[in-house]
């Protein structure tokens, strides 16, 4: 099914701004166009699309997505770099949950505090 870049916009939520500067940096692969110049996208185009986007959520910046990208071009000989990245970018995420669930109990504390009849200056 050719999907059009409104079509792609739409189930993404990214402008069409967005997706034209994805693929003038290189993140899609070389978008195929009609006889007018418009560009069609692929299933597969979308689901990409859609990895990008977890990446993204996941505070990957989009030079480590590109490196990404660039290795998935390579095919299945890529598989070892682009699960080190993987790794490696999981073990962060663990550090910011962590460090989030850390700073949550001292926030559900104060919340707890501020239940019980002052005794002394919170802050």
């Amino acid at each position: 099914q050719i999907l059009t870049i409104s079509d792609i916009a739409k189930a993404t939520q990214l402008s069409i701004h967005t997706l034209r500067y994805y693929e003038k940096i290189g993140l899609l692969g070389k978008i195929a166009r009609n006889n007018a110049g418009h560009r069609h996208y692929r299933e597969k185009d979308l689901e990409w699309l859609t990895w990008i986007q977890r990446l993204k959520s996941t505070g990957m910046s989009l030079e480590k997505i590109k490196q990404f990208a660039e290795l998935r071009k390579k095919g299945e000989k890529s598989f070892p770099a682009r699960q080190k990245m993987l790794i490696e970018h999981a073990a962060l995420l663990k550090d910011n949950i962590s460090h989030l669930q850390q700073e949550l109990s001292i926030v559900e504390y104060k919340i707890q505090a501020y239940s019980k009849p002052p005794k002394q200056t919170l802050t």
